[in-house]
């Protein structure tokens, strides 16, 4: 018998799903305005309490908010450690269609777009980091390969589409994936910006200290 949650965080509709031995027993969404905390927990702990044991959690990486993210990810992290299931990290953008092949886009900021293209759940191309020229002419050149994106750009017509917790499950089941290491890692299109912190200023002794 196999048990699979899957955890969906990479954009603000948010979703979870529960597969048993190929058999989807529960299927929750949400729409996370301000952030994926108030709506994923609650909804954690429901499908949980039907559940004797974990074979496995999956999580979609992204490319996404990197605040729902890591979010999704730490919640299959401290649910692995009581249930001892396998953690597996899979592309969101792998999981936002049933239909194959499919380009999905997506706005990285910047200036930039990025670009992936995804056949029978697996990106086997990207996700690439390109500029607006760039993904045009790109584009141009798939043809009539339906392009997906979570959100409208305009420039581009895409179809509107989001990842879904429950394809994730079904691709976590199949032999490609499950070979994956218990690795969980944001899908980062660039190398994160940290600001360093300023340094205060000493504080000037005054006269008799």
């Amino acid at each position: 018998m196999s048990t699979i949650l899957a955890i969906e965080t990479s954009t603000p509709r948010g979703n979870v799903a529960l597969m048993v031995d190929g058999r989807l027993v529960a299927d929750e969404c949400f729409v996370a305005d301000r952030g994926h905390t108030s709506h994923l927990f609650p909804l954690l702990e429901k499908i949980l309490r039907e559940v004797v044991r974990l074979d496995v959690i999956v999580v979609g990486v992204g490319p996404g908010s990197y605040a729902g993210i890591r979010i999704g990810i730490s919640a299959a992290t401290g649910i692995a450690l009581a249930h001892d299931a396998k953690l597996m990290g899979i592309p969101s953008v792998a999981a936002m269609s049933e239909t194959s092949p499919v380009i999905t886009i997506g706005d990285a900021r910047r200036d930039s777009f990025y670009f992936a293209k995804v056949e029978d759940g697996f990106c086997k191309e990207g996700p690439l980091l390109l500029d607006a020229v760039s993904l045009k002419e790109r584009l141009a050149m798939e043809g009539n390969i339906p392009v997906l994106a979570t959100a409208a750009l305009p420039d581009f017509n895409p179809q509107i589409a989001a990842p879904q917790a429950r394809l994730l499950a079904g691709l976590a089941g199949r032999v490609e994936y499950a070979k994956q290491a218990d690795v969980l890692e944001p899908l980062y299109l660039r190398e994160a910006h940290i600001t360093p912190p300023k340094v205060p200023a000493l504080k000037r002794k005054s006269p008799g200290c």
